[in-house]
């Protein structure tokens, strides 16, 4: 043996040792798939540390000696294959890095994809590549320009598109509805021209003038319909690439020149039925894929056609209609009654009511008037208004939105990585299969023309492209249903997480509650007037963001408070304000914040614990040294909050709720909505701490947490969380506090989110198992004589299709 050398042998297992195995871990994984086909090889290992290679077999169906001969070729070929490049490439490059995205035209199969990443992450100015096969898109990281993307791309012989603005999106949407109608186009053509020569071939006749009529008909068929087929593998070729093409070019093709001869020797078999039949069964194939495909991406689709294609701008009063990507930061658009919003800006003249669900989830439109935001892509109402644009072209929300969903649809996930690192060898492999079926069969005896149908039967029957679809279109379904309920994924791997996840942290106000408190209660000591502590009241809150100081400053508001400058202002998160106001140190917020100052607010301390046990905050107030009020401020429970925490349980997960109120507020709301436990007076320190220690909590001290707040005060515990939610509008998308944004505020997303992630990820797997499975026993049945190349090629197509409609269940509603 060449390639390998026998260590240990036994009646039924042998171990090997190969150096070409050392430290070669894609060569391991690929050795042992192929073994593992073969149906006397009960167990591989492969350890590659070592170099050692241990088989355990029936030696009554694979005697010692063929067993060897087949291991020492495999192994020889996988060395002929030269082995990854150590990741020189995986130095971040120099400066500066920028992602950009381009879309490629040209993808065949999943191999293709591989095949540009791999290209792309050789490049020293890549830090990372992604290509996505099912989406149609390639990303990269690093000092690599969009046009230098673009060559590398074009050099492969695929066709690179921008992506960068929504119109640009929509022309690519275009294209993609083309390729499906020419995909059918196709596939129709090839059918009515095979179907009389599959009739003829299958009469066995030995007439001269129909074989010509099927090799003019199969000629058509493989060099014209499926010419493409033989372009890519050639341009492929001259690289020293291969990938699903090249198997059925090789396939198509031998059959077609082996069936020559036919043509002048009456005795000479011909297959010129199986070539046209291989490449319109292809054919059918890419069709069902395009249109799955389509169906798969709808979610984004839609996304992307809710900005018009033009603007009504108007230049010195005069207006005109220009496409929206001519549309300037600064310019005045005309938007007209029952209009879409054509880009974000400010309303500079007129009033109207505008449908926002799109970016809020809230169905009844909201008044704009002069100096308000809107938004592009929402509906307006009865009104017309004049906007100045703040923001274009990839800039928008409804870009950002759009730009999330694609790097969540582009992720690959964990659970891919070895799906990854057996296609990337996959084609090689199986061409090294093909060609062994052909010489062990020429070698039993049998006649080249059944060779050959056997060796083609393997290359066809192969599918890389299941292994590869089987990840990315479950994905790309996942994130669009998620979507479309207004959840939106970061990323693939906050996906993948969510569903994992055991404990779920909720911050209170504006999460579990509405977060839209209103004082309900006011209690000043004796010796204070009421109107002057509004007046500090109004001062001190002010400039704060906080839900319960908006609520302070708008019940002072109300009875006529005056607001004076406030100096020094400082909000202490957890704890509540200080200012200087009028010459007087003014203290707002909880008991903690007045006892570090060293307060007394035992004055208060009983209605304070009153007012807690029925749910409200208590707030004090201190001019000075001195405690001088206390106020009662009530937030409700948002509705549906007891419903999704009903849900989230059943699904199996804890619920926490951590909150800077006092405990009796935080237990009365907890009872309400159905909180498992509660941490109460947690500032965001203490809400990170909680985190941390759940996460080390659990099975091998590990912990799934996810954390649902505002985003704000949240942002430490969002980001330290496994999976952080944030409840938000769909202009905070571009906020890096949390994992997954959920749009209007809704908490059952969280729980809608949470069985999605988990759907999506049982399809992922169910997926990979038919992939695999598929391959392990289709490649063996083919060599071993029992498949016809016609039948290979049909299966091929729709082991693919096969996937794709698994993951398209993700769209029922359950």
């Amino acid at each position: 043996m060449k390639h390998c050398v026998v260590v240990h042998r036994l009646r039924r297992r042998i171990r090997l040792v190969a150096p070409s195995l050392l430290r070669q871990t894609e060569r391991g994984y690929l050795l042992e798939i192929l073994l593992r086909k073969h149906a006397a090889v009960k167990d591989v290992r492969v350890v590659v540390d070592i170099g050692s290679l241990t088989v355990h077999y029936d030696p009554a169906q694979l005697p010692e000696e063929r067993l060897l001969a087949v291991v020492d070729a495999v192994i020889g070929n996988l060395a002929e294959a030269p082995p990854p490049k150590p990741a020189a490439a995986a130095q971040a490059p120099d400066g500066p890095q920028v992602e950009c995205s381009v879309a490629v035209e040209g993808m065949t199969c999943a191999s293709c994809a591989l095949l540009i990443e791999m290209h792309l992450k050789r490049d020293p100015q890549v830090a990372n590549a992604s290509v996505n096969f099912a989406a149609g898109t390639a990303t990269v990281q690093g000092n690599l320009d969009r046009e230098a993307l673009s060559a590398h791309v074009a050099r492969l012989g695929y066709v690179p598109r921008p992506m960068d603005t929504l119109a640009q999106r929509r022309l690519l949407v275009e294209r993609e509805r083309m390729r499906l109608v020419e995909s059918k186009r196709r596939f129709l053509q090839a059918a009515w021209l095979t179907a009389p020569v599959m009739v003829t071939g299958m009469l066995m006749h030995r007439s001269p003038t129909l074989r010509l009529v099927e090799l003019a008909l199969s000629t058509v068929v493989v060099f014209g319909t499926g010419g493409d087929i033989f372009r890519k593998a050639w341009m492929l070729a001259k690289q020293r690439e291969a990938n699903m093409d090249t198997l059925i070019a090789l396939g198509a093709g031998a059959a077609w020149i082996y069936s020559l001869p036919g043509i002048f020797r009456r005795y000479h078999h011909v297959y010129f039925e199986s070539a046209a039949g291989i490449v319109t069964f292809v054919l059918l194939g890419r069709f069902l894929e395009e249109r799955a495909k389509g169906k798969a991406s709808e979610a984004i689709r839609k996304l992307i056609e809710l900005q018009p294609d033009t603007a009504v701008r108007l230049r010195r009063g005069v207006e005109e209609i220009v496409p929206i990507d001519e549309v300037q930061i600064g310019d005045l658009l005309r938007v007209r009654p029952g209009d879409r919003v054509p880009i974000d800006g400010v309303v500079e003249d007129g009033r109207s009511a505008v449908d926002e669900s799109l970016v809020t989830g809230e169905s009844l439109p909201v008044a704009k008037a002069p100096g308000d935001a809107v938004i592009g892509g929402c509906i307006n109402g009865t009104g017309s208004f004049t906007l100045r644009a703040t923001a274009v072209n990839g800039e928008t929300v409804l870009s950002g939105i759009v730009r999330m969903v694609d790097h969540a649809q582009s992720a690959k996930l964990p659970v891919q990585k070895l799906a990854d690192r057996i296609s990337a060898r996959f084609v090689p492999a199986v061409g090294a299969v093909a060609g062994l079926t052909f010489a062990g069969w020429l070698l039993a005896g049998h006649p080249a023309a059944r060779a050959l149908s056997h060796a083609v039967a393997v290359l066809l029957i192969a599918c890389p492209c299941a292994l590869g679809l089987a990840t990315p279109t479950a994905i790309m379904v996942g994130t669009g249903q998620a979507a479309r309920r207004g959840i939106y994924i970061r990323n693939g791997e906050a996906l993948e997480t969510s569903s994992k996840l055991t404990t779920l942290v909720f911050d209170k106000t504006g999460t579990i509650t509405e977060g839209k408190p209103v004082v309900t209660d006011f209690l000043a000591a004796e010796s204070e007037d009421e109107a002057a502590l509004a007046t500090f009241i109004a001062s001190a809150e002010a400039p704060s963001e906080h839900f319960l100081g908006q609520a302070l400053a708008a019940w002072a508001r109300e009875r006529g408070a005056k607001v004076r400058a406030a100096k020094d202002f400082n909000a202490r998160p957890g704890r509540g304000v200080q200012a200087f106001v009028s010459g007087k140190t003014i203290r707002i917020g909880n008991a903690a914040l007045l006892e570090e100052a060293g307060i007394d607010t035992g004055n208060f301390a009983a209605q304070a614990e009153a007012w807690a046990g029925e749910g409200k905050t208590p707030v004090f107030v201190a001019i000075g040294q001195r405690c001088a009020a206390i106020l009662a401020v009530a937030d409700r429970p948002r509705e549906g909050a007891k419903e999704a925490i009903a849900l989230l349980h059943r699904l199996g997960l804890t619920t926490v709720m951590a909150t800077g109120d006092l405990e009796a507020t935080a237990q009365y709301i907890a009872r309400q909505v159905g909180i498992d436990q509660v941490v109460a007076r947690a500032t965001p320190a203490d809400k990170l701490e909680l985190v941390r220690r759940l996460q080390a909590e659990g099975p091998n001290g590990k912990r799934r947490v996810g954390m649902v707040g505002d985003g704000i005060n949240d942002a430490p515990a969002l980001a330290a969380a496994d999976v952080g939610f944030a409840i938000g509008s769909g202009a905070d998308i571009a906020l890096e506090s949390a994992d997954i944004t959920l749009v209007g505020g809704d908490i059952t997303r969280v729980a809608a989110g949470i069985e999605l992630s988990r759907r999506t990820m049982s399809v992922i797997r169910q997926n990979l198992f038919w992939a695999l499975g598929y391959n392990t026993v289709a490649i063996p049945v083919a060599a071993a004589g029992r498949l016809n190349p016609m039948i290979a090629s049909a299966a091929m197509a729709m082991s693919s299709v096969s996937v794709l409609s698994n993951s398209l269940r993700l769209q029922q509603n359950k």
